[in-house]
């Protein structure tokens, strides 16, 4: 390859970069202005609890633990343990992205972008505020925030093409 087709082959590589990383950025900052926006108002008018309709209410509640405020720790050791945990798997993450040339690659920045999101709360607040409330009645599921709806869509997105897809590559 010569130099101009090197060149070529660089711009191309730093465009994918970013508009990859722009994509997650855009992401974090949806996820980012959602919390501030319900902290904000959480703070302003004292009140943590939104009835939006019958069955989703805004309820703010500041989660220690991971995924939907599984494993809510009260030890600090443990949660930076977590913490360090989080930051290696969007390492790997990372790595996922750069080596996948597929349709996939779209999935992982989607839970990419929403880690992140939840990774910055965990630094920042040593917590992370989540405050959609899902219902049926009295059945309530995990309060959640928007990087978690990212950080779901990507792994069901992920499953589903992995289970499409290599069923396709086998016929």
């Amino acid at each position: 390859m010569d130099a101009k087709g090197i060149h070529v082959l660089i711009k191309i590589k730093v465009y994918k970069f970013l508009l990859n990383s722009t994509f997650v950025f855009f992401l974090f900052c949806i996820d980012r202005f959602s919390k501030i926006y319900i902290i904000e108002l959480a703070e302003k008018t004292n009140v943590s609890e939104i009835y939006i309709t019958p069955f989703l209410n805004s309820y703010l509640v500041w989660n220690t633990g991971i995924a939907f405020g599984l494993f809510s720790f009260s030890s600090e050791l443990t949660y930076n343990l977590f913490t360090v945990l989080i930051v290696l798997i969007n390492i790997i993450i990372i790595y996922l992205v750069i080596i996948t040339k597929d349709f996939r690659k779209y999935f992982l920045l989607l839970i990419l972008g929403g880690s992140f999101g939840n990774l910055f709360d965990r630094i920042y607040y040593s917590s992370v505020p989540d405050f959609i409330d899902f219902h049926i009645g009295n059945f309530h599921w995990f309060i959640f925030n928007i990087a978690d709806i990212f950080i779901t869509v990507g792994v069901i997105c992920l499953i589903l093409a992995e289970l499409l897809y290599k069923k396709e590559t086998n016929e």
